[in-house]
């Protein structure tokens, strides 16, 4: 599948995981995947054949690219508590390049820029690597991805490009991570207790927003505890307690606690959906 140095020693479950995490970057990058019938009409299925979404078995992982490898691993293990399940890398060639940055490179000559200008790295000629960790929480995976200039070493503090700045989650194609923090969590202390613990491991970067209106940083740390959710008590989401956060790499966070009302119309719909789903076996 790719050009690496992990190729060989993968196993196959390995490589399955990979090549899901592929197909998932693919379509971050805003490649579709092949299908069976590639030229046929869209919306066309052949006979017999189950509708998409009854061939879809949920989601598999979330992929977040990082900057510091070390720094967004450390973050998502040893503060949020996921656990690894594998880690590869080395990635380059051809055959990865294509795979995850075909669209990109298209719109690149389109535009008639540099593709470096636009965040493409050049895995096809082996100056950029590609590094991947897969951490697992309770029901999700988290896929962080470094992508780094041949000459520095795996998990450094280094990414091929420059991080983003100025990522307001109200813009479009912006991405975010949401945790759900256990019913019996005192929402407000488990902030707090997020920032101070970040915070003590040098990621100063780690902030919550407030529910309260504040002017600068100062002002932000000042206020009181409260102040650490948003508890919804009206209308369909009456139970919801939210808070958005900027994590390790200035990623893009959400955390929830879902009780009362709003608890059982989402445990409601989990239980329909199975039953659904066990209907078209």
């Amino acid at each position: 599948m790719m050009e690496s140095q992990g190729q060989v020693s993968g196993g196959l479950d390995h490589r399955d995981a990979l090549k899901t995490a592929g197909t998932a970057l693919a379509s971050a990058t805003g490649m579709t995947a092949p299908s069976a019938a590639q030229g046929q009409e869209a919306g066309s299925l052949k006979s017999g054949e189950r509708p998409i979404g009854q061939r879809l078995r949920g989601v598999q992982h979330f992929g977040l690219t990082v900057q510091n490898m070390e720094r967004a691993f450390t973050f998502y293990t040893e503060v949020l508590g996921g656990t690894e399940v594998m880690r590869d890398g080395d990635f380059q060639g051809e055959r990865i390049h294509n795979t995850l940055l075909t669209g990109p490179e298209i719109e690149a000559r389109a535009r008639g820029v540099n593709p470096r200008t636009m965040g493409i790295p050049d895995l096809r000629g082996g100056a950029q690597r590609l590094d991947v960790r897969f951490i697992q929480f309770d029901n999700v995976v988290i896929e962080l991805l470094q992508y780094r200039d041949a000459d520095q070493p795996m998990g450094g503090a280094r990414a091929f490009a420059e991080p983003l700045d100025h990522m307001s989650p109200a813009f479009p194609r912006m991405m975010h991570i949401c945790f759900h923090i256990r019913d019996d969590v005192d929402f407000n202390q488990f902030i707090a207790d997020l920032e101070a613990e970040s915070g003590r491991r040098g990621m100063t970067n780690v902030r919550a927003n407030r529910i309260v209106t504040v002017a600068n940083e100062a002002e932000r740390r000042a206020t009181p505890l409260e102040a650490n959710s948003n508890g919804i008590t009206e209308g369909k989401s009456d139970g919801w307690r939210l808070i958005y956060c900027t994590g390790s790499e200035g990623e893009q966070l959400e955390f929830v606690q879902a009780l009362g009302p709003v608890k059982q119309t989402f445990d409601d719909a989990l239980e329909a959906r199975r039953k659904m789903v066990s209907a078209a076996r």
